[in-house]
């Protein structure tokens, strides 16, 4: 007879929507499964900011092609001020096999407007079609253009967030490590939220949380299979790998304490802070994996929300004006 682990317990609103909404609960994904679970995000419409939000205006936009890489689709909201605003570069979930660049981005554009930014959100790649390193590259591609000086005036190129959620924030953070070591476009700041950051998915939380929550180390390896491609991983595909986490610019992260990325997440912070980084971790309890998103009305989301909103309004303060 099979043990069933122990395991944190959801918080009970979570739950409820696991519960509830059990269409979006991944754990046995195959590669034979990937069609399926791109049909689960396709209904996503064009974010179109509503009124609340200061008059955001959304513009579609393409950055242009640099060296041998691609043209990149580019959804930009950004509010009608006078002068420049800072930037969150947003990179969405999806397992790296699934999303839009309007996946999320409502949520997104949420913050910017109670911060005075505006939101950049990346139509990178997707695999196994686009195996890495095409979404890094179609990221480094729009950071280039966005730190130019090219794209539209009103987005500030000196004050530039990079934001990513699941496996956009593993990416986020990947990136982040290609910039720092290919002296490319500079970062203010670095936002994961849930960041699927190890592509070896056997951490004890991801052992601990299989068959359980919304995302488990079965999905995580499938989809890590075909993001990698047969390629061997480094820390610009995987940013768990890198044995140096100095040189970032400051990093928030938050995980639940009841899914499967919450050891690697620890560790990175963790490790930013002993190579004499600038890190902010929550491990919110109960949480599965990507539960504000889950369960958008929970207290503890709703907790969440505010508690990226204050990190970003902090690291704003000590940014030069344009």
């Amino acid at each position: 007879m099979t043990e069933v682990p122990v395991r944190p317990p959801f918080d009970p609103e979570v739950a409820r929507a696991l519960a509830q909404q059990s269409d979006v609960v991944i754990t046995t994904m195959s590669s034979a499964d990937i069609p399926r679970v791109r049909a689960l995000g396709a209904a996503v419409t064009p974010a179109t900011p509503p009124a609340a939000l200061g008059g955001f205006d959304r513009y579609e936009l393409m950055a242009p092609a640099q060296g041998l890489g691609h043209a990149v689709h580019v959804v930009v909201l950004a509010p009608p001020a006078e002068g420049t605003v800072p930037v969150l570069v947003f990179l969405h979930g999806g397992g790296m096999i699934a999303g839009t660049a309007d996946s999320d981005l409502e949520a997104m554009a949420e913050l910017a407007h109670q911060t005075g930014c505006a939101v950049a959100s990346v139509e990178y790649r997707l695999a196994p079609e686009q195996p890495y390193p095409a979404a890094s590259d179609d990221v480094v591609t729009a950071l280039e253009w966005l730190a130019s000086g090219d794209a539209p005036r009103a987005l500030d190129p000196a004050r530039i967030v990079l934001a990513g959620i699941s496996a956009g924030g593993g990416l986020a953070a990947a990136v982040a490590l290609r910039c720092r070591d290919t002296n490319g476009p500079a970062l203010s700041g670095l936002m994961l939220m849930c960041p699927m950051l190890d592509h070896r998915s056997d951490s004890p939380s991801a052992r601990q949380m299989i068959g359980a929550g919304s995302w488990d180390a079965t999905a995580n390896a499938t989809a890590w299979e075909a993001y990698l491609g047969g390629a061997e991983p480094t820390s610009h595909a995987s940013a768990a790998l890198a044995e140096d986490l100095s040189g970032l610019p400051p990093v928030f992260i938050d995980v639940g304490s009841a899914e499967t990325f919450r050891d690697e997440c620890i560790d990175f912070a963790s490790r930013v802070w002993l190579d004499g980084g600038d890190a902010e971790l929550h491990v919110w309890p109960g949480g599965a994996h990507a539960f504000d998103m889950l369960a958008p009305w929970a207290r503890m989301a709703r907790t969440a929300r505010d508690t990226r909103e204050a990190w970003l309004r902090r690291l704003l303060t000590r940014l030069p004006s344009a």
